[in-house]
């Protein structure tokens, strides 16, 4: 919906008159007619009746597609076709794991044939599906990629889309020289919470949207688990944070604005996780008698065997029985997880500061925090009549003319078709989008295709070199 069309139904805005929020009626999120033309103002957002859009797609048979890379993601987006069978098929699986790639091949019924170790394996037999799904570690999203696109696929392709800006562009050449739709895993662009932000934002109720002050809290424990411990601890093995973790957030405010990234200056490094802080005496384990686990919020025996979080990377089976569990932290390659926080290859900062100015002067700042008790997203939007702030699951606009708050909060995790889903919803709902967009050979649905996602990695890539060098970044696309 162009933001004329979107102004247009809120009904004329004149300059100095009193803001309200209209009423948003029963339009679905995601499609045109967001706001109708048939009523008038509300006292509040709790009021609004603003229903979330169906999972189930819009097809007229299934898409069949296969999933490279059968971990934590790859299940993920999977499992749409579980819930949704009509819309999705998995017809193919590759992971370089026997036994992640036949757990998954399982799930699915997938054929002895269409069953592949490494990536390349699955460009070695004629063209059997759609789409491919390619979910393998950062590093490892160019090649895969542009095989598939040669090979007739389309693509759902996790992020980062790959470690640097040539890369990068190159999958957009690719894209477009064979023709085929490639969607970046950008999930927040397809959460519900971040749609009724954006539309909001869009819709004149807090008059001209200035300045976003936006943040990602990581949470203790997921830092330690991921980012110190995990497969993304080393920027030189994977990607730095700011583009593992973070092009999320560099993706949502430049959709939020809807304008391009001029510039970019960042700060942050690692203060905590480093050898010269590990407490006296503590051993290179958790699981070798350290005296100090029973106080260490990091503690491998504390977050894995007593809060039971973080299990997807030890292949549990769904045994989650404290002393299994201990017995992964024995057994390679589990055992990496049973690492000292204070004694990892680690270099990935556990805070990183960012500041931002968009075209027509905007502005923005960003903050990654590893030190916090939650994770998600926060925001805060500054405009002209009116400011916002959220949590990622519910937010709250003041107009500056009454200075009544006004809250949006829908419980996605209640709705039953969207239990599972993560980001908020906009796991699934991606998955649903590409899916239609795949079947109808149009991606005009999707928000997320390579071309406009490749702009959050520019400046990811920009933000790690002003971070290095003290220097403000122009942003060069």
């Amino acid at each position: 919906m162009i933001r004329r069309d979107f102004l247009k139904s809120l009904g004329a805005i004149t300059a100095g008159a009193a803001i309200g929020v209209p009423s948003l009626g029963k339009p679905v999120l995601g499609e045109s007619g967001l706001f109708p033309d048939d009523e008038k103002g509300v006292a509040s957002l709790n009021d609004l009746d603003l229903p979330i859009r169906p999972l189930k797609p819009i097809v007229d048979k299934p898409v069949t597609v296969v999933v490279i890379g059968a971990g934590s993601r790859g299940k993920t987006y999977a499992r749409y076709a579980k819930k949704f069978p009509e819309g999705m098929k998995v017809v193919g699986v590759s992971d370089i794991l026997d036994f992640r790639c036949n757990r998954l091949a399982d799930q699915h019924e997938v054929a002895p044939e269409h069953r592949f170790g490494d990536w390349s394996e699955v460009f070695k037999v004629p063209k059997f599906a759609d789409a491919v799904l390619i979910c393998t570690p950062d590093d490892t999203h160019y090649a895969p990629c542009m095989k598939a696109i040669e090979a007739g696929y389309h693509v759902l392709l996790e992020k980062p889309v790959a470690p640097t800006v040539k890369e990068c562009k190159a999958i957009v050449a690719q894209a477009h020289k064979f023709n085929r739709i490639v969607a970046v895993c950008h999930v927040l662009r397809y959460a519900p919470y971040f749609i009724a932000l954006r539309e909001i934002m869009r819709s004149g109720a807090i008059g001209e949207p200035v300045s976003i002050q936006h943040m990602e809290p990581i949470q203790y424990a997921h830092m330690a688990h991921s980012y110190v411990r995990g497969n993304w601890r080393n920027s030189k093995l994977s990607t730095p944070i700011i583009m593992a973790k973070s092009c999320h957030d560099m993706d949502m405010l430049l959709w939020l604005f809807g304008k391009h990234c001029k510039s970019i200056a960042a700060d942050g490094s690692l203060h905590l996780f480093r050898s010269e802080n590990a407490p006296k005496d503590a051993p290179l384990r958790c699981t070798d008698g350290c005296p100090h686990e029973s106080n260490c919020p990091y503690s491998a025996l504390e977050i894995y065997t007593r809060k039971k979080k973080h299990l997807n990377v030890f292949d549990l089976n769904g045994n989650k029985d404290a002393d299994f569990i201990l017995q992964r932290l024995h057994t390679p390659p589990y055992d990496s997880y049973a690492r000292c926080v204070y004694h990892c290859d680690n270099d990935q900062p556990d805070h990183y500061v960012c500041e931002m100015v968009f075209e027509e002067g905007k502005t923005a700042t960003f903050s990654m925090e590893a030190f916090s008790p939650y994770g998600g997203r926060r925001d805060r939007v500054m405009g002209t009549t009116g400011y916002i702030e959220g949590d990622g699951k519910s937010f709250t606009l003041w107009d500056f003319h009454t200075m009544e708050p006004k809250v949006w909060d829908r419980k996605v995790e209640e709705i039953a078709e969207y239990k599972g889903s993560g980001h908020g919803g906009g796991d699934l709902a991606l998955v649903r989008d590409f899916v239609e967009a795949v079947s109808r050979g149009d991606s005009k649905n999707l928000s997320s295709v390579i071309d406009v996602s490749v702009e959050s990695h520019v400046m990811a890539v920009a933000a790690e070199r002003s971070r290095k060098s003290g220097r403000k970044e122009k942003i060069v696309l």
